[in-house]
């Protein structure tokens, strides 16, 4: 599931870059904030069902 959040980000994010320049900051955020949880993950070693 997180890998399916963050593809969608960087999807998300990309459009935002390329077409959308209002909403860029909104979707770097979004894509800050997955980035710091699966790292998060990575580090405890926790498995999301």
């Amino acid at each position: 599931m997180l890998w399916t959040i963050a593809v969608i980000l960087i999807i998300m994010w990309a459009a935002g870059f390329l077409a959308f320049h209002i909403s860029g900051g909104l979707i770097h955020l979004l894509l800050v904030v997955a980035l710091v949880i699966f790292i998060y993950q990575l580090i405890t070693g926790r498995r999301s069902i």
